[in-house]
């Protein structure tokens, strides 16, 4: 059985249809995950084909962009990038540098659209992950911090959050992979200390960081931010 199966999807700017490709349900199965939650799959990489691009238009979006979107934002979306695109069929098998371009398509898509922060910031979040699986540090770590300032925009605007404790976990794990430990330990503290929060899953997750955090900065011979010295995870 082949991995891949084609959709038809109807684009929300220009109104065309076209086909796009998705991975079979039983071959997204994760072999194994990072604490952030990025997946390592055996055969095909469902993330590389999360992306629908127009071949027509090239509005590049996800199933989390909204449904419609209205005349002045298809005017703007235009102006800074479909009067620009060259016709391109992202709809069949995509290499890992397809699926690159696929997700800034959709980064520069949705900024152009003033798409929800939270989409903008799982885009850029998956671009840090896209570089990671190809061993680009650098550029991966430029990605996260990206990621992080829109998870804290996220956090500090939704009034419509429908999990904060993931979100807050997400928020100090980056903090965390890019070497910000104080922040990383204030954010998982208030995970764990937080008793209006009832995420198991997030509360055992933040606890693991939060020991995590205290051995290497012991093994490093580093000060314990305060919050380690006074609480404890418990």
């Amino acid at each position: 059985m082949e991995p891949l199966f084609q959709i038809k999807v109807t684009c929300i700017c220009c109104e065309q249809s076209f086909q796009t490709s998705r991975v079979r349900p039983s071959l997204k199965r994760a072999v194994r995950a990072d604490t952030d939650f990025c997946s390592y799959f055996k055969t095909v990489n469902p993330d590389y084909y999360v992306v629908r691009v127009c071949p027509y238009c090239g509005f590049a979006s996800t199933e989390n962009f909204s449904e419609t979107i209205n005349e002045k934002q298809k005017a703007i979306y235009y102006d800074k990038m479909g009067s620009h695109w060259k016709n391109r069929d992202y709809g069949g098998e995509r290499s890992a540098q397809d699926a690159l371009e696929c997700y800034k398509l959709s980064l520069l898509t949705a900024q152009s659209i003033g798409e929800k922060d939270r989409v903008i910031a799982a885009l850029l979040h998956h671009i840090a992950w896209l570089y990671r699986y190809d061993g680009k540090k650098e550029q991966e770590d430029r990605f996260l911090q990206f990621a992080l300032d829109a998870y804290v925009r996220v956090y500090e605007t939704a009034s419509d959050t429908t999990s904060p404790a993931r979100l807050m976990y997400l928020i100090g794990e980056l903090n965390k992979r890019l070497g910000n430990y104080h922040e990383a330990v204030r954010w998982f503290g208030r995970v764990i200390h937080d008793k209006k929060i009832v995420d198991a899953a997030m509360i055992r997750a933040s606890r693991e960081q939060w020991q995590g955090i205290r051995e290497e900065m012991t093994g490093q011979g580093l000060e314990l931010p305060e919050e380690m010295v006074e609480n404890g995870a418990s």
